[in-house]
């Protein structure tokens, strides 16, 4: 018998590992290197302050990021680390009044990125009663990453987080395995234009239009540009996909696994396209 989702955690997740900017000490637009692209519109060094960021450390050009050439910034999600190496591992010190830990700051922010990351996902998969016979074990995890986000920075740093991230995958994939062999039974049989698609597939501006790709692994696909317009993605393991400028207009992303914001936000899409509860519609879909 399958346990019920835990929607309570589940909610109370998703708001902790959204990025808080107000209480941020501008970690995304410091501590992160960019090169001039179609995504930014000038090159920035790793620790360096970006042109753009006010002395209160926000953003001095944000409802023009687009307009200006710096798409990038709009589709980048850090899922909460910013708040958290900000107000908890350094307990509210800038680095602006507090410069001597401003190098520590920036250094510890990619890890804790990754820290919240897993927890973003781990999270997702404990909400899946598909994936029920598992769930103990991704509590162990997640209770392991609570206890490394909690660190202090000397320690974050010294952190073995690929090895971690490794270890932690193996679980997502059983889960991810779960809940699409639990999608393949119950729509066995059914009519319509299937896709199979294996990990990694270079999907690059493909034309996927109504495309049934319910219960699919499309880890680390390359959907850039791709026409996915009315295509039915629930159930589909989407962890590490590039939408970016993928046509997402009327798709079905429900019920899809391993969603995250900046994916949304990389994409195109409407009114009609259809997103998991935890997800915010990005602001330039219309």
């Amino acid at each position: 018998m399958m346990s019920q989702p835990h929607t309570s955690s589940a909610n109370e997740y998703s708001t902790r590992l959204q990025a808080d900017c107000e209480r941020c000490f501008g970690l995304c637009c410091t501590a992160l290197p960019f090169a001039a692209s179609a995504d930014f519109a000038i090159d920035k060094a790793a620790g360096q302050p970006c042109t753009n960021l006010q002395a209160d450390y926000r953003c001095g050009v944000h409802r023009d990021l687009r307009k200006l050439g710096f798409k990038g910034c709009t589709v980048y999600d850090c899922f909460g680390a910013g708040q958290q190496v900000s107000q908890s591992t350094f307990g509210g010190r800038d680095w602006r009044e507090h410069p001597e830990s401003a190098q520590l700051m920036f250094d510890v922010f990619p890890a804790m990125w990754q820290l919240h990351e897993l927890l973003w996902y781990m999270n997702e998969a404990l909400s899946r009663p598909e994936a029920a016979e598992i769930h103990s074990e991704l509590q162990t995890a997640l209770a392991e990453t609570e206890r490394l986000v909690a660190l202090d920075a000397s320690s974050l740093l010294k952190l073995n987080v690929p090895g971690w991230r490794a270890e932690v995958n193996q679980l997502l994939l059983r889960a991810s395995e779960l809940v699409r062999q639990n999608e393949l039974r119950r729509i066995k049989g059914t009519s319509g234009r299937r896709k199979s698609y294996g990990r990694g597939a270079d999907l690059i501006g493909a034309n996927l239009k109504g495309a049934d790709l319910r219960a699919a692994n499309l880890r680390g696909a390359y959907l850039i540009a791709a026409n996915l317009r009315n295509a039915d993605l629930r159930s589909a393991d989407l962890i590490g996909v590039d939408f970016r400028d993928a046509d997402l207009s009327g798709a079905d992303l429900s019920s899809s696994l391993y969603l995250s914001q900046a994916q949304m936000n990389s994409a195109k899409g409407d009114a009609s396209t259809r997103i998991p509860p935890t997800l915010t519609r990005p602001a330039h879909w219309s």
